[in-house]
């Protein structure tokens, strides 16, 4: 085809095409019409990630994965309600529609992706499977565990992750295998358990807000799996898979170009042509999105970027005090890496 007849019949499918905004499918309507995002977080709670004060404020990494969603499509990262569903209860919330999304350490599998009915956007934390012990015990490697009774949350990749690790070492356990996450806490701290299984990060959460001394339970150093862990939404309403997708990749391109809820006015006036077009001074990208074009503006102010949320909930500043390992930018040696908001 000759260009010109190209570029001619270009424009005039972008001429017929709906635009952005017309494209909201059901759920995003939903959510626009309600003032409201429905966020299921975690029952029980997950220090650092997921937890809700004496006055019943949730805060968290995911928690602020949910205020940033907001803040993209209404400028308020404070119109969010939190509704705690358990690992057997997340998916079934997600598919009856009684949570727009999920933000509450799930991992993406392929199984999970695909039978389901439901999508994952991105990665919010990388993580993975460890093994926790009392200090007393004198354990020191997770080869050093055959015969041992272990703690495992039901409805999780846990279960398979934990008989394919003793499978493939040749060793055997006895599975304690208990739904209540608080129960499960409950059953390892008394003595039921010898061992405590799950995500890492949930493994230091644990034993820096339930225990009075950390230091007399050992995280082993072994990591059995992958666990990349990340916001899930019901699949077939595009757009707003992308806003949730793209307001998460929003936080890390505002901390790789040094934007934070605290200088963000002041980038206002960068004459950074990239850092116009994130914060929305150079038009078109919240269009394409269709939400406000100060939407990353918002994010930053209202939530933070990646950088400062992972500080305040799980890093030096908090009472986790986590190493952000593979969570550190990619500029940094670690795996987050966003898409170019262009």
């Amino acid at each position: 085809m000759h260009l010109r007849s190209f570029l001619a019949l270009a424009i005039g499918l972008a001429a017929v095409l709906p635009s952005g905004h017309a494209l909201a499918g059901r759920d995003l309507d939903a959510v626009k019409a309600r003032g409201a995002l429905i966020c299921g977080v975690a029952a029980g709670g997950l220090a650092g990630f997921m937890a809700a004060d004496s006055q019943g404020k949730w805060t968290g990494l995911d928690v602020d994965v949910c205020r940033a969603v907001a803040a993209a499509l209404f400028g308020d990262s404070e119109k969010v309600k939190y509704v705690p569903v358990s690992p057997q209860q997340r998916f079934t919330a997600l598919q009856s529609g009684e949570v727009d999304m999920l933000s509450n350490n799930t991992t993406w599998t392929l199984t999970r992706d695909t039978a389901l009915g439901l999508d994952f956007t991105g990665v919010t934390y990388y993580d993975g499977q460890g093994f926790m012990v009392p200090k007393k015990l004198g354990v020191k490697s997770a080869k050093e565990l055959n015969g041992a009774t272990i703690c495992v949350p039901s409805g999780s990749t846990t279960e398979l992750n934990i008989a394919d690790y003793f499978r493939a070492n040749r060793m055997t356990f006895k599975p304690v295998i208990i739904e209540d996450v608080d129960q499960i806490r409950a059953a390892f701290f008394s003595g039921r358990c010898d061992v405590y299984t799950g995500d890492r990060a949930r493994l230091f959460a644990t034993r820096s807000a339930n225990t009075a001394n950390p230091d007399d339970y050992v995280i082993l150093p072994e990591i059995i799996s992958k666990e990349p862990l990340g916001p899930v939404v019901r699949h077939g309403d595009n757009q707003f898979g992308d806003i949730v997708r793209w307001a998460q990749y929003a936080m890390l391109e505002a901390e790789e170009y040094g934007i934070t809820s605290k200088n963000v006015d002041e980038m206002l006036k960068s004459d950074n042509p990239v850092i116009k077009r994130i914060l929305g001074i150079t038009p078109g990208m919240g269009n394409a999105l269709g939400v406000d074009e100060k939407w990353v503006y918002n994010i930053v102010k209202q939530v933070g970027n990646y950088g400062e949320c992972f500080e305040r909930n799980l890093g030096m500043a908090s009472p986790l005090k986590m190493d952000r390992g593979l969570n550190k930018l990619w500029t940094q040696g670690g795996l987050q890496y966003a898409p170019p908001i262009r």
